[in-house]
């Protein structure tokens, strides 16, 4: 009998782990202001269950690679305080929280080139992220948020500086009692050493998955089937699965063929081109067992005057996109 039971408890929490809910989560960006039930309430509307909070720390120049963060100077969402807000509104909507901290380097440089010359410099760096990233774990901790991010982006700070990684991760354990990943370019995630230190395998899923100009649902999705393949057995390897740490495409032609461009070349609008992809990913990745969930890229915090017919960029609100996230998000 004692048996019997103990079988039908392993049936059951496989049934539960199966059956776990994804994380249809957006990428929240933060704003000069605080945030107030009106900016909450188009995110309960798109059927949303999780956010990416994403505070800011600023590097002035790799000649001196010191960490400004939490400054007076700062918009209120990229600062302590304004983090503790913003959760605690997501929180009491019944939206979970992803603490993501990110880099930004004098213009706008990409954060994964950034490599330090001499030892000398590589222990500066190492010494302001340990205590940028460390005082935001301390902050996910105090705010019960459920999943924090301990970078975004760095593949050569981690590439470079891997022992250096395992160590903070141990430390920001010691501080921070809920999940962990790290947000991966798409092209970075395989040579990340040390998913089996976190709980989920981070990318920002920016895969190029079709060159056409305006992309048919039918030709994006065949464009997963490498990336699908490949994540599938990154995710066996580590016994880990994967969370799209950020997905989502610009509304402009040719969105499918390099999908992380985020410049001003590019003044098309195509809104049909982010719903078919966005379609795609939908029914090509959403469902695959080693799929987690994620957050799109990107969300402002006020709906009305953000995205439309005639923008361009990443934002699905108020585009033919938003109805497509939001009819996904609410089936399931």
């Amino acid at each position: 009998m004692r048996n019997q039971l103990l079988l039908l408890c392993l049936v059951f929490l496989l049934g539960c782990e199966a059956q776990e809910t994804r994380i249809k989560g957006v990428s929240f960006v933060a704003s000069r202001d605080n945030v107030d039930q009106s900016h909450i309430d188009p995110l309960v509307a798109l059927q949303a269950n999780h956010a990416a909070v994403m505070p800011f720390g600023f590097i002035r120049s790799l000649d001196d690679p010191e960490i400004i963060y939490n400054s007076d100077r700062q918009w209120f969402g990229e600062t302590t305080e304004g983090v503790k807000q913003y959760i605690e509104h997501l929180h009491n909507n019944n939206i979970k929280v992803m603490l993501k901290p990110h880099i930004w380097i004098r213009q706008g440089e990409f954060t994964g080139y950034m490599k330090m010359t001499t030892e000398a410099d590589w222990k500066k760096l190492e010494t302001a992220y340990r205590d940028f990233i460390l005082d935001f774990a301390g902050s996910a901790e105090d705010s019960g948020v459920e999943i924090f991010c301990i970078g975004t982006e760095l593949e050569q700070f981690v590439l470079n500086r891997p022992a250096y990684w395992k160590e903070l991760i141990k430390d920001i354990r010691k501080i921070y009692t809920g999940k962990l990943t790290y947000a991966a370019n798409w092209d970075e995630y395989k040579r990340v050493p040390f998913w089996d230190h976190l709980d989920y395998i981070g990318v920002d899923a920016y895969f190029p998955v079709t060159p056409s100009k305006n992309p048919l649902v039918e030709e994006a999705g065949r464009g997963w089937k490498q990336w699908k393949a490949e994540m599938s057995e990154v995710a066996a390897g580590h016994n880990r699965k994967v969370l799209f740490t950020e997905y989502g495409y610009r509304s402009m032609d040719y969105a499918g063929k390099e999908p992380w461009r985020s410049d001003g070349r590019e003044n098309t609008v195509n809104l049909e081109a982010q719903a078919n992809l966005l379609t795609a990913l939908y029914e090509e990745v959403w469902n695959e067992p080693w799929f987690a969930g994620g957050y799109v890229w990107k969300w402002f915090t006020e709906h009305q005057r953000s995205g439309g017919h005639e923008n361009n960029q990443f934002t699905p609100q108020n585009k033919p996109a938003e109805l497509v996230i939001k009819d996904h998000y609410s089936s399931e």
